[in-house]
C-alpha cells in the first residue's frame, strides 16, 4: 500500500491522479490504469459518504492491474466531489485483478461506522495508521451475537464475477426500500439491513457466496421475492457486463500486435470506453446544441403555464410516435425501441410533479420544466450503478424535447446536413433521438464526454456499425470543430491532430481490416479445408433454441456444445423432464439435421445452485460436480436422460458427459442410458435411434487414461478451460492466480496431443468445446495436433474459419509439435509470427 499524507489537490480530478501515480510508482499497474480510474469516475461517482471515495479502474483494464494494490492520498482540507456537499478527505484508489476489492469496501463501510476514527485517519500524520485500518480486519462493529434470520427466508448465491460491489448494492437497496417489511442479507456470521448500501458492502461477499435473505412485516413475502429477483437477475447483467469487457479487450487483441501497440503521433490523445469497435479517420464535429436560454416569465399566469406545459408534453409524444413508426418502417428496432422508452420517461411521475409545483407557485411553464429537468438529470448521473446513471442522457434527451416545444427553435441542433461527409461527432452525451437520426453516410463515428458502453447512445452506435468512444472526459468538449483526428473505436482513444504519417498508418490499418473483414465475411459459410484439403469441423458454443439461427448464419455447421445447465440456474425449481424435452427438441429442430451435442448436467464447482440442496463443499472443484453429481442423484440425472432419448428421436442428438476421471464413471453412466432407453421402448434394438455418447476430457486422469476409454465411447470433446486449471493446479477464480491458468501452457498442450492419440487409436474423433478453440493461435496448434473438431462462441467463427484456410495441416502440425517444445505459454504465443508470417501480402492475421 502507497500513502500521501497532507496532500494539496484542486479538484477531484487531481486527487484521482495523485491516487493513480502513486499505484504506478509501486509497480501495482500499467501507467494507463490511472486513465482507467478517471473514466470509471466519468461514468459513476466513487463517493462513499462520511469523506470517503474510492476510485477503482473499468471492468475491461483488470489486464492492466500487475498485482493488487491499493494507493491512500489524504486531503485534510478536503476536495468537492461529485457535489458541492459531497468533500472527500480520503481517497482510496484500488488495483485488483478480481474481487480483492471486495475486501477493502467490507473494511470501508466497516470504518464508516466509526465517525471518529475516521476522522482521526483524514488527520493523521502517521501513515501506518491508515495502513492498519485498511489492511487489518478489525471486529465488525457492535456486534456482540449474530442477528437471527426473520421468519422467512430463502438462500441464494452470488453469481457476479466482481462480487458484491457499489452498483448491484444500490439496486438492492433501492428494491428493498420500496416494502414496509424489514429484509436482512447475511454471508457467514455478518448480517446487513437490505437497505443500507455500505451496509451490504459490509458483507464482503465476492463471487460464489452464499446469502441468506430473510424478511419480515406485513409485505414479507413480496418484499423477499423482489429481493430475491434483483439479485438474481443482475447476475446475469454482471455477467454480461464481464463477458462484453473480455469481448472487447479480446476484438482489440484481434487487430494483431501492430494496433495493439499502436501510438499514433497526434497533438492530442484522449481516452474513453470503447462502446463500439472500428477504426476511422474523420473530421471534428461539435454536435452539441446551446443550451437553451429560459427566462422565468411568471406573469404568464398558472393557468397558461399549465396549459404550455401540457401541450408541450402532448406535442412531445406525437414526434416520439412519429419517430418510432419511421424506424419500424427502416427496420430498425432499436431505433424503435429508444423512441418507445422515451415515451415512458415522458410521463416520469416525480419530474411532472416537481415541474407542476414550480407552475403553481407562479413560475412559467419553460423554466419551471427545465428547473426540474436540471435537478433530476444530475440525481440520475450520480447514481452509482453506470448502467442507471448512464439513463441521465436519456432523461436529458426528451426533457429538451419538451423544453425546444416550449420555447420554440431556438437553441435547436444544427443542421446535419451541413456536416462534412467524414464526421467525428464530439458532445458532451450524444443525445439519443439525434443518434438514432444519424447518416451513416455522412457520419464515420462519434466521442463523447459522458455515458457509458450499456448505455442507448452506445447500443445504437453498435446498431449502426459506427464506431464509438464514451465516458472520454471534459477534453472532448475543448475540442475544435473542423479538426482531423483518428478515432479508435477498439480502444476507446481519439486521437486530435494526428502527424501525416499517423495518418497514413491508419489508413493501412483502415484497409487491411477491411479486406479482412470482407473476406471472413464472404467466406464464413463455406466450411474449412486447409491449402493442402484437410478439413475440420467449425461448430458453436450455445445454450438455447433461439440461438440457433445467427450461430448459423456466422458460418457455424454444428453446435458443439449445448450446456444445459440453464435449464436449472434460470429458475428457482428442478426442471421435469417435459419442460426439458420441450427445449431439447426444438434445438433439434432448429439446426434442421445438423449434428447437436448435448452435455449433460454440469453442476458444481463455480455453478452452484441453492433449490438443488448441495452439499457445501470446502472444495467444490475437487467435489461433487459433473458426472459424479448425476451419479449421486437419480432425482437430477434420469429425467434429463429420459428427455434427452426422447429428443434423439428427432433429429441427430449426441450426448455428452461432463467431468470424467474414471472408467467406472463411463461404464455405470452408460448402463443408466441404456436403462432408460429400454424403459422408453426407444433402445437400438427396439426400434429407437442409436444416440452417439461422448465425455468431456476436463481432468489429467482422463488425458492419461485416453486409450482406455476410448473404447467404450463414440468421441471426446476437450474442456480446455477446466483442463487448463486442473493440470497446472490453479483455481482460474483465483484473484493472484488467475493469469496463471494458461490454457497455451505446453503441458495442456501435451494432454490434448495424449488425448488425440488415445483417440485415434480406436478411430474416435476429437473435439474442443474450451475457450482456446475460439482464440486465433489456439484454434492453429489444436488443427494441429490432430483435434478435428472445434466448438466455439459465434463471435469467433468467421475468425477462425478464415484463418485456417490460409495454412496447410502440414504448417499447422509443424507449429504445434514446436509448442509441445516450449518452456511456458509466453514462449508458445512467441509462435504466432509463424502465422503472421505466412498470411497472404498485405493483410494480418490476428494472434
Amino acid at each position: 500500500m502507497q500513502v500521501q499524507l497532507a496532500a494539496t489537490v484542486a479538484d477531484r480530478e487531481g486527487a484521482i491522479r495523485a491516487a493513480g501515480a502513486l499505484l504506478v510508482q509501486a509497480g501495482f499497474c500499467d501507467p494507463a490504469y490511472a486513465d482507467s480510474l478517471l473514466r470509471r469516475e466519468q461514468v459513476a461517482t466513487t463517493y462513499m459518504g462520511r469523506g470517503l471515495a474510492v476510485p477503482h479502474g473499468m471492468v475491461e483494464d483488470k489486464g492492466l492491474v500487475r498485482r493488487t494494490g491499493l494507493a491512500v492520498v489524504q486531503v485534510p482540507g478536503g476536495v468537492a466531489w461529485d457535489a458541492p456537499d459531497h468533500r472527500v478527505t480520503l481517497v482510496v484508489a484500488v488495483a485488483a485483478a478480481s474481487d480483492q476489492h471486495i475486501a477493502v469496501l467490507r473494511r470501508l463501510t466497516r470504518l464508516m461506522a466509526d465517525g471518529q476514527r475516521l476522522e482521526a485517519l483524514a488527520a493523521t500524520t502517521d501513515a501506518d495508521q491508515i495502513v492498519a485500518a485498511l489492511t487489518r480486519d478489525g471486529a465488525a462493529p457492535v456486534a456482540t451475537a449474530v442477528p437471527e434470520d426473520l421468519p422467512m427466508a430463502q438462500d441464494v448465491v452470488l453469481d457476479y464475477p466482481n462480487g458484491l460491489h457499489a452498483r448491484p448494492a444500490t439496486q438492492w437497496a433501492q428494491v428493498a426500500s420500496r416494502f414496509l417489511a424489514e429484509l436482512r442479507v447475511r454471508h457467514g456470521d455478518t448480517v446487513a439491513d437490505a437497505r443500507s448500501m455500505p451496509a451490504l458492502l459490509g458483507l464482503g461477499a465476492g463471487r460464489g457466496a452464499r446469502l441468506r435473505i430473510s424478511a419480515a412485516g406485513p409485505d414479507a413475502q413480496q418484499a423477499l421475492a423482489a429481493l430475491k429477483d434483483v439479485i438474481v437477475r443482475l447476475a446475469q447483467d454482471e455477467q454480461r457486463q464481464a463477458e462484453q469487457a473480455a469481448a472487447r479487450a479480446k476484438q482489440a487483441h484481434g487487430l494483431g500486435r501492430e494496433l495493439a501497440g499502436w501510438a499514433p503521433e497526434a497533438r492530442q490523445h484522449i481516452g474513453g470506453i470503447a462502446a463500439s469497435p472500428g477504426l476511422v479517420i474523420g473530421t471534428l464535429v461539435m454536435a452539441e446544441a446551446p443550451a437553451l436560454e429560459v427566462a422565468d416569465q411568471p406573469a404568464q399566469g398558472v393557468a397558461a403555464a399549465a396549459a404550455a406545459l401540457d401541450a408541450a408534453l402532448a406535442a412531445a409524444e406525437a414526434e416520439l410516435i412519429d419517430l418510432a413508426d419511421g424506424a419500424r418502417r427502416k427496420n430498425a428496432a432499436e431505433q424503435a425501441g429508444i423512441f418507445e422508452a422515451h415515451r415512458q420517461i415522458l410521463a416520469h411521475p416525480e419530474l411532472l410533479r416537481d415541474a407542476t409545483r414550480l407552475v403553481v407557485q407562479g413560475h412559467g411553464a419553460a423554466w419551471s420544466w427545465r428547473h426540474a429537468l436540471a435537478g433530476h438529470v444530475a440525481a440520475q448521473r450520480a447514481v452509482a450503478d453506470p448502467v442507471l446513471a448512464a439513463r441521465a442522457a436519456d432523461l436529458q434527451d426528451v426533457g429538451d424535447r419538451v423544453l425546444r416545444l416550449l420555447v420554440g427553435d431556438a437553441g435547436a441542433a444544427q443542421d446535419p446536413s451541413r456536416w462534412p461527409a467524414d464526421s467525428l461527432l464530439l458532445a458532451d452525451d450524444l443525445s439519443p433521438s439525434v443518434t438514432a437520426q444519424i447518416d451513416v453516410q455522412r457520419v464515420k463515428g462519434f466521442c463523447t464526454a459522458r455515458g457509458g458502453p450499456t448505455a442507448h447512445t452506445a447500443i445504437l452506435a453498435r446498431a449502426l456499425g459506427l464506431p464509438a468512444v464514451v465516458a472520454a472526459g471534459p477534453a472532448v468538449l475543448a475540442a475544435r470543430s473542423g479538426e482531423r483526428a483518428i478515432l479508435d473505436g477498439y480502444r476507446g482513444q481519439l486521437h486530435i491532430g494526428p502527424s501525416d504519417e499517423a495518418l497514413a498508418q491508419a489508413q493501412a490499418m483502415i484497409d487491411r481490416l477491411a479486406r479482412r473483414q470482407a473476406e471472413e465475411a464472404r467466406s464464413r459459410l463455406q466450411p474449412v479445408t486447409t491449402l493442402d484439403g484437410h478439413g475440420l469441423e467449425i461448430a458453436a458454443n450455445i445454450n438455447k433454441p433461439e440461438q440457433v439461427a445467427k450461430a448459423l448464419d456466422q458460418g457455424a455447421e454444428s453446435v458443439g456444445l449445448m450446456r444445459t445447465e440453464f435449464l436449472f440456474l434460470e429458475r428457482d425449481h428442478v426442471p421435469d423432464e417435459e419442460e426439458q424435452f420441450v427445449v431439447y427438441r426444438d434445438m433439434v429442430r432448429a439446426l434442421g439435421g445438423r449434428p447437436l451435442i448435448v452435455r449433460t448436467l454440469d453442476i458444481g464447482g463455480d455453478k452452484q445452485v441453492p433449490h438443488l440442496d448441495l452439499p457445501v463443499e470446502e472444495n467444490p472443484f475437487l467435489g461433487l460436480r459433473g458426472a459424479r453429481l448425476c451419479l449421486a442423484r437419480d432425482d437430477l440425472m434420469l429425467p434429463q436422460l429420459r428427455a434427452l432419448v426422447r429428443a434423439a428421436q428427432e433429429g441427430p442428438l449426441s450426448l455428452m458427459f461432463p467431468m470424467i476421471s474414471t472408467l467406472d464413471e463411463v461404464r455405470r453412466l452408460r448402463e443408466r442410458l441404456t436403462e432408460v432407453q429400454q424403459s422408453l421402448g426407444l433402445a437400438p434394438e427396439q426400434g429407437g435411434r442409436r444416440i452417439p455418447v461422448g465425455i468431456m476430457i476436463e481432468v489429467p486422469s482422463a488425458a492419461m487414461m485416453a486409450d482406455r476409454l476410448a473404447a467404450h465411447v463414440d468421441f471426446f470433446s476437450i474442456g480446455t478451460n477446466d483442463l487448463t486449471q486442473y493440470a497446472l493446479a490453479v483455481d482460474r477464480q483465483h484473484p493472484q492466480l488467475a493469469t496463471m491458468a494458461d490454457s497455451l501452457h505446453p503441458a495442456v498442450l501435451r494432454l490434448v496431443a495424449q488425448t488425440v492419440d488415445g483417440a485415434r487409436r480406436h478411430g474416435r474423433w476429437v473435439g474442443v468445446c474450451g475457450g482456446l478453440a475460439g482464440e486465433p493461435l489456439g484454434a492453429a496448434l489444436l488443427a494441429g495436433l490432430g483435434v478435428q473438431e472445434l466448438s466455439m462462441s459465434v463471435g469467433d467463427i468467421a475468425g477462425v474459419k478464415a484463418l485456417l484456410r490460409r495454412h496447410s495441416l502440414a504448417e499447422l502440425q509443424a507449429l504445434a509439435k514446436a509448442a509441445l517444445d516450449m518452456d511456458d505459454g509466453d514462449a508458445v504465443r512467441a509462435l504466432a509470427a509463424q502465422l503472421r508470417d505466412t498470411a497472404p501480402a498485405g493483410d494480418e492475421v490476428a494472434a
